[in-house]
């Protein structure tokens, strides 16, 4: 498997999984979990931290192939997988459960209690960067 992970991004996830396993909090094997079936799902995939601010300093997590495919966002109560095409994405396994009002995005939030469905995660997954490479490649043509 060849996952490309930049050093930068890789650090970071690494130090908030670390920063949550420490402390006992089920996130951060949860966020281990999931980073892993990204990169399962696509050994092209890339991990980046965008949009940093003084807030958020880190930025946000995002994998890309060929686009953004989604984000990766820890919050108190919740894991946040934001695919970035979601409204596109057909979900046969109803994973997604939050933005679901918008034109573009789709979420899924995972909770404590939550079972992740891995399989059906890692098709949604493939989905969104054959829908990416789809893009590329159509708007490629129009040139």
């Amino acid at each position: 498997m060849k996952n490309a992970i930049t050093s930068k991004t890789s650090a970071v996830l690494d130090a908030r999984i670390n920063e949550l396993n420490e402390r006992g909090d089920w996130r951060g094997k949860m966020l281990a979990r999931v980073r892993s079936l990204i990169h399962e799902a696509d050994a092209d995939i890339v991990e980046e931290q965008k949009w940093a601010k003084a807030s958020n300093p880190d930025g946000v997590p995002v994998f890309s192939h060929s686009g953004i495919v989604l984000t990766l966002e820890t919050y108190k109560n919740a894991i946040k997988l934001t695919f970035a095409k979601g409204a596109s994405l057909k979900d046969p396994a109803g994973l997604f459960n939050s933005s679901l009002d918008g034109n573009t995005r789709r979420a899924i939030d995972i909770h404590e209690a939550d079972k992740l469905n891995e399989k059906a995660l890692k098709d949604l997954i493939r989905s969104a960067v054959s829908l990416n490479l789809q893009s590329n490649s159509k708007a490629k043509g129009a040139r």
